[in-house]
């Protein structure tokens, strides 16, 4: 009984404080998630990307975080297929995110823009804007007492949504030597529903990267990563360090402040290469398990998440050679 309600008591107070609290999402597989908070990151990698990932945290816990996040992102050059029309490097993409936690259910979906400048030799700084909507809704569902009197007037009495404008903002390094740092902000724009007596919070994040060959081998890496995120009254950060085996397989460990440890793994699914020789495109799939560590620990069985990503690559226009004798 103390068990249920304790996690009533920890969602009551997620819910109630959801307008002044950390809105954004956690994620174990933020390295395969840095658009959606963080749209100069857009367009960054070769090819057309899609990437999925299911979150169910604290699993067991009744009325616990389910996130679902969508995101598709691609480089304006390689999709005209190397048009002299388009600076290279621009990005476009797209991300769709949405939380479920108890009653509320919250829906992002943003337009990403990114646009390269090259740091001389040292790599290209993208930076990046993301215009979208924010969408927020609460369907309470009360246990009793159930007397009109006895009512609380704050509670909501019914289904009730609201949509907002949404915007993001960042810039994205990305060295040449493998490495990135990238600083941006979502929720610029504060979108306020006041049907709902709800606004989002401005968020700051800090993602930084860098990938190292053991030995000079390209076929044995170790990546490591961290994300710090803030609305200025709370901080987390999530330490991350994975071994690539053969570009193949991958396995790691990722600490998340005050929170969880967390164990993934993930393979390329699959590989296809064109006629040629070259990459035409490849699949990742990737699963992660959380070890809570807080105060939810005595009665969350940890949380799950699965990510797949994949990634086309567009081949460059064949190379045309006039025969004429005047163009030899």
């Amino acid at each position: 009984m103390k068990k249920k309600l304790l996690a009533f008591s920890v969602l009551v107070s997620l819910s109630s404080g959801v307008s002044f609290g950390q809105q954004e999402k956690l994620l174990t597989h933020f390295i395969f998630d840095k658009m959606s908070i963080n749209p100069g990151a857009t367009g960054v990698d070769n090819g057309v990307c899609g990437t999925m990932i299911y979150r169910n945290q604290w699993d067991r816990v009744n009325g616990a975080p389910n996130s679902f996040v969508f995101n598709v992102d691609a480089n304006l050059q390689d999709l005209q297929q190397g048009s002299k029309t388009v600076i290279p490097g621009q990005g476009i993409g797209i991300s769709f995110y949405h939380d479920a936690i108890g009653f509320n259910r919250q829906n992002n979906a943003v337009l990403n823009y990114s646009f390269p400048i090259t740091i001389g030799n040292a790599g290209v700084l993208n930076v990046g804007v993301g215009l979208g909507m924010v969408n927020f809704g609460v369907n309470p569902l009360w246990v009793p007492p159930t007397d009109p009197v006895a009512t609380d007037p704050n509670l909501a009495g019914g289904a009730t949504s609201g949509t907002n404008f949404d915007m993001n903002a960042g810039l994205y390094f990305k060295g040449r030597e493998d490495y990135y740092v990238g600083l941006s902000t979502t929720h610029i724009s504060q979108a306020e529903l006041k049907n709902l007596n709800y606004s989002t919070t401005r968020h700051y994040f800090l993602m930084a990267g860098k990938r190292f060959n053991l030995e000079g081998d390209v076929n044995r890496a170790v990546d490591a990563n961290i994300m710090l995120r803030t609305e200025l009254v709370k901080f987390s950060a999530d330490i991350n360090v994975r071994y690539i085996a053969n570009n193949t397989f991958y396995g790691g460990l990722t600490y998340r402040t005050s929170d969880a440890i967390a164990f993934m793994a993930g393979f390329k699914a699959i590989e296809r290469n064109n006629d040629k020789g070259a990459l035409k495109m490849n699949l990742w799939a990737g699963y992660s398990y959380d070890l809570t560590i807080n105060k939810l620990s005595s009665i969350s069985t940890g949380t799950h998440e699965l990510m797949v990503r994949g990634c086309y690559f567009i081949p460059p226009p064949p190379i045309t050679k006039s025969k004429h004798p005047r163009w030899l």
